[in-house]
């Protein structure tokens, strides 16, 4: 790096990212407390373990292959340009290493590395308590580095075919990690079944209630603030976008257009505002969703929020969590889907609705720079959707169909598929008389070994039902 300018950009850069993965450890951390929280005292150990084994296998998992489809597969499958030359995130490639011709795609490969452990443990909170640990690693591996980095490809890349094409715009993943991650969950639970005890037998739904709230406030917190890591790992520091009309360095969001980390700050705290308050008044001050809520508000904006003005990113949210709170109640009472913590409807169903109603409040907003060559399938003659100035174009249809692609193509289909496999050859959900005693019991021993433990009402409850 000769050139002063161009070392302090690449040296800020490269150190950027850097900040933003450490800030993201946290929403791991979160999740970690936060469930184990969730979990009764018998599962406690086996919650914690199989949340932190999925990092080691997806990082490798996710360095053998899941990093060379992000930038390999951004076509539409089997047309336009088919595979693009993406040798440079080969496992093997110099590139894939300590080489001081390249300090950004290290870090930047960390970040989406970070992406793929949250993406995965949404997942974790919704199946715990009943779900063998070898399954849910399959499952891991499955959405952390292949179908929710393929998402990313096609909807986050920006030379993506659903952005040049459809004019998908998702800028800070209310789809492209939320709403897939949600309908993974979904499509493992219509699978995988309830929990012992959750459901009467008349269809009464029976609470089963954290065993240490505190934990579940704690994990709660730490996700929050990891989620600020989260959002600046959104966006590309400081680049040249200046082109012909000059030199011109601004922050830019995953797409390559112009954005200032100031906006993101209005806009994430008055969707986190939003969201907690429409949970406090619909629930009445229940503290678990009203937590919740603060974290679907967020989820639900996430899609415009480099757009949005922050009164339309409070009104956005609030509204997503309503919806959210009143899906997940229909959806637990009709189909019987016991999701454990709510991540199908903090995260699958508030991502799902955000990135509808982007598509109606940013309609005619540029969705990303036009781009040609490798890394775009767009041409005049297949783009879709398009401002005056050529630009992909923000519109209600493609939300639409990016929503559909994401929670249900990409999200429901393919774990519903494998859970449907595990199912058949009973690799998906520990037996009966272990999922009574308890996953600790069985396996790893009692968490808390030096407090006698007295049975809760739903356990009396839980026992009863197993009865008969």
């Amino acid at each position: 790096m000769g050139d002063p300018v161009d070392a302090l950009t690449t040296i800020f850069t490269e150190s950027y990212y850097w900040i933003t993965v450490v800030m993201m450890f946290l929403i791991h951390a979160g999740f970690c407390t936060y469930e184990v929280g969730a979990s009764r005292r018998k599962n406690v150990l086996h919650t914690l373990m199989k949340n932190t084994m999925l990092i080691p296998l997806v990082t490798v998992t996710f360095f053998f292959f899941g990093w060379y489809v992000y930038f390999g597969f951004p076509n539409v499958p089997f047309a336009s340009g088919g595979f693009s030359d993406a040798s440079f995130a080969e496992p093997w490639d110099e590139f894939m290493g300590a080489h001081m011709q390249d300090r950004i795609l290290g870090v930047f490969w960390a970040a989406f590395l970070l992406f793929s452990w949250t993406t995965a443990s949404i997942v974790s909170g919704a199946v715990i308590e009943r779900i063998k640990t070898s399954a849910f690693l399959i499952f891991a591996v499955l959405i952390g580095s292949f179908t929710w980095i393929l998402d990313a490809a096609w909807g986050w890349h920006p030379g993506g075919w659903m952005v040049q094409i459809l004019g998908y715009h998702d800028a800070y993943a209310s789809g492209v990690v939320h709403a897939i991650a949600g309908g993974s969950a979904l499509g493992i639970l219509c699978v995988l079944g309830p929990r012992i005890g959750k459901f009467g037998p008349n269809g009464e739904v029976n609470q089963i209630k954290p065993h240490n709230p505190w934990l579940v406030t704690v994990g709660l917190f730490l996700i929050f603030t990891g989620f600020w890591g989260f959002y600046a790992a959104c966006n590309v520091p400081i680049i040249d976008i200046g082109g012909e009309a000059g030199t011109f360095f601004s922050a830019t969001n995953i797409y390559g257009m112009p954005t200032t980390l100031s906006a993101i700050v209005y806009n994430f705290l008055m969707s986190f505002s939003g969201g907690l308050l429409a949970a406090y008044i619909v629930t009445r001050g229940d503290p678990f969703w009203t937590y919740s809520g603060g974290l679907g508000g967020i989820i639900a904006a996430s899609a415009g929020n480099d757009l949005y003005h922050p009164l339309q990113a409070l009104f956005i949210a609030a509204a997503g969590v309503v919806f959210m709170i009143y899906m997940h109640r229909w959806v637990e009472r009709r189909f019987k889907i016991d999701d454990a913590v709510g991540a199908i409807a903090v995260h699958g169903y508030a991502g799902f609705f955000g990135v509808i109603v982007c598509g109606f409040v940013l309609w005619g907003y540029p969705a990303a720079a036009p781009m040609y060559g490798d890394y775009s399938p767009r041409a005049e003659s297949i783009a879709l959707f398009t401002t005056p100035e050529g630009y992909p174009q923000i519109n209600p249809v493609g939300q639409i169909l990016g929503a559909i692609i994401m929670f249900w193509v990409l999200g429901f289909l393919p774990c519903y598929v494998v859970a449907r496999i595990l199912q058949y050859f009973k690799m998906l959900r520990v037996p009966r008389e272990v999922e009574l005693a308890g996953l600790d019991t069985h396996q790893l021993g009692d968490a808390y070994p030096y407090h006698a433990h007295q049975e809760t009402a739903f356990e009396k409850i839980e026992r009863t039902y197993a009865k008969e």
